[in-house]
């Protein structure tokens, strides 16, 4: 018991100090993990380093190289200009396209990708009198919604780590859920904010610098758009061209990927998306050497460090019976859906100061022994948790909200978007995970 306790101690402070410090905490985490498992867990070494996640290594560089190389041929880039251009001066439709774009990208590996859209969604609020808070929270819901398609980082490891688990979770299923809450949170959001006042249409010069974290827009893949011309007067923007043949041929292997996903899925079959990944982007690496090359760059190598030192490190906490333990600690409580309801709190609390990636590689596996000893469907347990852990990134004390505030083109409405933003994340600790109780958990429970 007092060894399962340190091991415990030991990962939550790893965690915090990393977080703190502003450190990839897989990369502290990994070596951590191999220490705790030869001296407390009495684990030989290869057992510790089995606990890897090689195939969510896969997955993650395998979708985020092949996006990169849509990034890095100007596929990326085509598809905003043409999706804005179909919008027009249509003003109130603005918000929900950036939502619409924002969580295309998200969905492209690497949910970050969708900070590209900041500047741009941030100017055309300013030049069309569009409330900055509401199209930072259309992103941000656009954001949250895409990161948890099957072939996105969020959607990944949540539907990866419950798979493993032997828990069925469609990936369908999971981006279908968070799509649906993302909805219902950018119509309170228009409620709220629609009615924003307008401003004159000026042309100041767009904010550059990034804030959060201290790290740059440039991280997450910055867009080769003309952000000044972006959602002007329709006469302001030159005509969209046609793509090029290199650029139809990525849209048809991107449609490709997402029938095959969509197909499998509806087939219950397990695709490996990855490895679907890894094949379409070398055979358009083979066609533009160029574009392979720099699609390099865009791997999201973070994560998968982020992501396997977590991993690794519950596998040895999962060996030593930790996760047991908590399971039966949380039957204990005698009431499964309370602790549910703060399993849930706890996610959304901690990721709205720190990494969601890091909080569903660590939380999720956490779970499991609540859904074997309490009753609660796997499937509802886990869309919570990563939903609940997602919504909360547009407060201003995680790179998605800074970056929001970072980006807001006039100045003085910067310490509005900062309180805004935070009441709205903090008040989404609470609100997510009540209202994914009464909509996923409890109904679950009771047609399970």
């Amino acid at each position: 018991m007092l060894e399962q306790l340190l091991a415990l101690a030991i990962f939550v402070a790893v965690f915090a100090i990393a977080a703190v410090r502003n450190v990839n905490i897989g990369i502290v985490m990994f070596p951590v993990a191999c220490v705790v498992g030869l001296l407390i867990a009495d684990l030989a070494l290869e057992d510790v380093v089995a606990g890897f996640p090689l195939s969510i290594l896969v997955l993650l560089v395998g979708v985020t190289y092949f996006f990169g190389i849509a990034h890095s041929n100007g596929t990326i880039d085509w598809l905003i200009e043409a999706s804005l251009a179909k919008v027009g001066d249509r003003v109130a439709l603005l918000p929900t396209a950036f939502f619409v774009l924002t969580a295309l990208i998200s969905a492209m590996g690497a949910p970050l990708g969708g900070l590209v859209m900041a500047p741009m969604g941030m100017s055309v609020a300013h030049k069309r009198g569009i409330d900055p808070m509401l199209m930072a929270l259309a992103m941000g819901c656009g954001l949250s919604a895409g990161a948890f398609a099957p072939t996105s980082l969020f959607g990944i490891i949540t539907w990866g780590t419950a798979d493993s688990a032997g828990i069925e979770l469609s990936p369908l299923l999971l981006f279908g859920v968070a799509i649906a809450i993302n909805i219902v949170l950018l119509v309170v959001a228009h409620v709220l904010f629609g009615r924003g006042r307008r401003r004159s249409a000026g042309t100041p010069e767009l904010a550059k610098a990034m804030v959060a974290r201290g790290e740059s827009l440039d991280t997450y893949g910055q867009s080769s758009l003309n952000l000044d011309n972006a959602g002007g007067d329709p006469d302001e923007r030159g005509p969209v061209g046609r793509p090029t043949g290199l650029q139809s041929l990525t849209l048809a292997a991107m449609v490709a990927l997402v029938v095959v996903v969509v197909v499998m899925a509806l087939r219950d079959s397990q695709p490996d998306i990855g490895v679907i990944g890894f094949a379409l982007g070398a055979i358009l690496a083979v066609i533009d050497p160029k574009a392979g090359k720099a699609a390099m760059s865009r791997i999201d190598w973070g994560s998968v460090l982020l992501v396997g030192g977590i991993i690794t490190y519950v596998g040895v906490l999962t060996a030593m019976g930790v996760v047991d333990l908590l399971g039966e600690k949380a039957a204990d409580i005698g009431a499964p859906v309370l602790a549910a309801l703060m399993l849930c709190a706890a996610a959304g609390l901690i990721s709205a100061f720190a990494s969601t990636t890091g909080m569903l590689a660590a939380i999720v596996p956490l779970a499991l022994p609540l859904i074997s000893e309490g009753g609660i469907p796997g499937w509802a347990m886990i869309c919570a948790i990563g939903v609940c852990a997602s919504i909360v990134d547009v407060s201003p004390f995680s790179t998605v909200g800074a970056t929001y505030v970072a980006t807001t083109v006039d100045e003085a409405e910067r310490p509005r978007m900062t309180t805004l933003l935070t009441r709205w994340g903090l008040s989404m600790v609470v609100v997510g995970p009540v209202a994914l109780t009464l909509t996923l958990i409890l109904p679950g429970m009771a047609f399970s």
